[in-house]
């Protein structure tokens, strides 16, 4: 950080740590444990659009790279795993969605860490925003682990079921607290961004 920054209270930018997300399994048992909530078994990558060729080219890449998961599952007979989905939001935000049985969290988040890094190789990483693993517990509630890729932290989203855009905040908070050890959790809430109809979650 150079003396300017330093008298003006600007920080350096958090280098994206994609390994990051390997951390992600951890503190699954840590909330099923104190919280009630298991993996769903689904989990999405999100960017900003990507227009022409470009995102032709992304797609058929990550297509490749995951398919050949899928494919490999149904030779093997263990038949992990689903095609990749891609879809736009209201915002014109890019989604891909994964998805593999509930118990194989370490195979979605692999395939998590397996497309941004596709992306981030290609070029695209300015255009990556978030990546969410998704959670429910018995009563129906829904909960996102998000974690931001410009910030290389995570945070709770908890959206309230059967409500239109309203979030559980408390629960955000003690899902916070709970997962202090085993997640480099975003500090300043104004990045808890809501993902509202996210695929996964």
């Amino acid at each position: 950080m150079g003396f300017l920054d330093a008298i003006l209270g600007r920080r350096k930018p958090v280098k994206p740590d994609l390994d990051q997300l390997f951390a992600v399994p951890s503190a699954a048992v840590t909330l099923a444990a104190g919280g009630g909530f298991t993996p769903t078994g689904a989990g999405s990558v999100c960017f900003a659009s990507v227009e022409g060729g470009a995102f032709t080219r992304v797609r058929d890449e990550v297509h490749a790279l995951l398919d050949a998961d899928l494919d490999l599952g149904a030779r093997s007979g263990t038949g992990a795993g689903h095609p990749v989905e891609f879809s736009q939001d209201d915002y014109g935000y890019t989604w891909l969605l994964a998805r593999h049985p509930a118990e194989e969290l370490n195979a979605l988040v692999n395939d998590l860490h397996a497309v941004n890094t596709l992306l981030q190789d290609g070029g695209f990483g300015p255009q990556l925003l978030c990546s969410l693993v998704g959670f429910t517990d018995p009563e129906g509630r829904s909960l996102a682990l998000v974690y931001l890729y410009k910030r290389g932290t995570f945070y709770p989203f908890a959206p309230l079921p059967g409500v239109k855009e309203r979030r559980d905040n408390g629960l955000e908070l003690r899902v916070r607290a709970l997962l202090a050890d085993d997640l480099r959790v975003e500090e300043d809430l104004s990045r808890w961004f809501p993902v509202w109809g996210a695929p996964g979650l």
